[in-house]
């Protein structure tokens, strides 16, 4: 009768070697990251892919909650973290196969995309800094907003150069990814833009990667070209916001 207390106590005593082996090692902030968001993503299925249930919002808010409960530093963290950052260049890298499914309308419209790019990076950046100096922001804090539309490590590049703080950016970062890919649904239907082409190529040039992943689900067409946008939007920030946003800074 008593012949699964021995199995629940070894079983007990196996967990208790992994708990052990992982808080002291790295792996502990990896093996976190990707339970938290594995429920996180269930959650969001669950929920009929709902904007408000995005699992990058809800895994930020689990994580940030489980290091201030446990007083873990984040560098202590990342540390295990940073094997996920270092898949972001493969994954990146691999939103080219679907593009390339898509090379025939790419090459038909590549005037109009490059336009849309060109309106919509400036745009971000011409719309942050002055909402930032109308609330009266400070020049640091304001540099920081400047690339909050372009991809994390490029935006964070940018601000450092600008004169701005790199962490602030890289939050700003997210939060516009989350609130691109919260809202995006509402507002094209809003404007009646029903063309998944369009939809992506918006939503990646202002969401980056959060935005992309979020037009992956809704169709492979539109996560296609939310994915050029996020790449090319990365190379055209890259060289032009410093100069654009270093005079708007000068200005305000």
């Amino acid at each position: 009768m008593n012949a699964g207390l021995p199995l629940a106590g070894v079983a007990a005593d196996r967990l208790a070697d992994v708990w052990v082996y992982l808080s002291a090692s790295p792996l502990l902030g990896l093996t976190v990251t990707l339970l938290v968001y594995h429920a996180a993503f269930v959650a969001y299925r669950r929920s009929g892919f709902h904007p408000l249930a995005n699992p990058v919002a809800l895994s930020v808010v689990v994580l940030g909650a489980l290091l201030w409960a446990t007083g873990t530093p984040y560098a202590t963290y990342f540390e295990g973290a940073q094997f996920v950052h270092f898949l972001l260049g493969p994954a990146t890298v691999a939103l080219s196969v679907p593009l390339f499914e898509q090379l025939a309308r790419l090459q038909r419209l590549w005037l109009p995309m490059l336009a849309a790019l060109v309106v919509g990076t400036l745009a971000a950046t011409v719309t942050a800094i002055g909402v930032g100096w109308a609330l009266g922001a400070s020049k640091a804090t304001i540099a920081s907003l400047a690339p909050k539309s372009v991809t994390a490590p490029v935006a964070m590049g940018i601000a450092e150069k600008i004169g701005g703080l790199p962490t602030l950016t890289a939050v700003l970062v997210v939060c516009t990814g989350i609130l691109g890919a919260a809202s995006a649904r509402g507002l094209f239907d809003l404007l009646r833009i029903q063309d998944p082409t369009v939809r992506g190529f918006a939503l990646g040039t202002a969401a980056h990667g959060i935005g992309t992943a979020r037009a992956f689900l809704v169709s492979e067409e539109m996560g296609a070209f939310a994915g050029l946008a996020m790449g090319l939007s990365a190379l055209f920030s890259a060289v032009a916001l410093p100069l654009v946003a270093g005079w708007l800074l000068k200005l305000v």
